[in-house]
C-alpha cells in the first residue's frame, strides 16, 4: 500500500475527462448551501431537495426566517430529510452561532480566516468536519477539501490509504498535494462522489466499467 502525488492528479484527470464539469453544489445562494449541508447528514440528496423545496414554497428559506422560526415548525418543514428533530436543532445551533458571533452577518463570517471559521463551526453542537468543510468550500468559496465516505472508499480500494485512516489524514493528503484552489476542490470532491455512486458502490462495485481502472 502506498501513495504518490501523481496518482492523486491522475485520479482527477481521469474522472474529469469522463464526467466533465459537475457544477456541484446545486444551490442558488450560500445560505441554501448551509441549510443543505446540515440536512444532508445521514441521508441522500433527493430527500434534502424535498426539504429545501418545502422551505421555498413556504417562502421561508432565509436566515432571518429560520433563525426566528420555532424549532418544531422547522422540524416539520424538513421532515423529508430524516432525523428532522435533530437536524432542526443542529440548524438552529448554527444560525444562533452566526447571530451571536457575527451579528447574523454571513458575509462577515465568510470573510474570516477559513481556519478560524472552521474552528468556530466545529464548536457548534452537531457540526462535524464534513459539514463544516462543505459550508466553507461550497458556501464560502474557501479552498478546503471535503472528505466523505466515498473518498475513503475509492482511495482505500485502490490501496492508496489504510482502511483505518481518519478524516484529517485524508484531507491532509489532498491539501498537501494539490493546489489550494476552491474550484479544483469543488470539482474533485464532486467527481469522487459521482464515481462512488455509479461505479465504486459499497456492494458489488463495477470495477471493470470504472474510468479509474487500475492506477499506475
Amino acid at each position: 500500500m502506498g501513495f504518490t502525488s501523481d496518482q492523486l492528479h491522475e485520479i482527477y484527470h481521469r474522472l474529469d475527462e469522463y464526467f466533465g464539469p459537475l457544477n456541484w453544489w446545486p444551490a442558488k445562494s450560500p445560505f441554501e448551501v448551509i441549510v443543505g449541508a446540515v440536512l444532508t447528514q445521514n441521508t441522500n440528496w433527493t430527500n434534502v431537495q424535498k426539504s429545501l423545496d418545502s422551505l421555498k414554497r413556504a417562502n421561508l428559506l432565509s436566515y432571518d426566517a429560520l433563525l426566528h422560526m420555532p424549532e418544531g415548525q422547522l422540524a416539520e418543514l424538513i421532515r423529508s430529510s430524516g432525523y428532522y428533530n435533530l437536524k432542526s436543532r443542529r440548524l438552529k445551533n448554527l444560525l444562533e452561532m452566526v447571530q451571536a458571533e457575527y451579528g447574523g452577518d454571513l458575509s462577515l463570517f465568510f470573510s474570516e480566516d477559513p481556519y478560524s471559521a472552521r474552528e468556530t463551526l466545529l464548536r457548534v453542537k452537531g457540526i462535524g468536519p464534513e459539514t463544516a468543510d462543505s459550508i466553507l468550500l461550497y458556501a464560502g468559496g474557501h479552498p478546503i477539501f471535503v472528505v466523505d465516505t466515498y473518498t475513503h472508499r475509492i482511495l482505500s480500494r485502490h490501496g492508496l490509504i489504510p482502511e483505518s485512516c481518519d478524516y484529517q489524514f485524508i484531507q491532509d493528503l489532498f491539501m498537501d498535494n494539490l493546489d489550494h484552489d476552491a474550484a479544483l476542490f469543488n470539482q474533485y470532491h464532486a467527481l469522487l462522489v459521482r464515481t462512488a455512486k455509479r461505479f465504486c458502490k459499497k456492494r458489488e462495485p463495477l470495477c471493470d466499467k470504472c474510468p479509474l481502472g487500475p492506477l499506475l
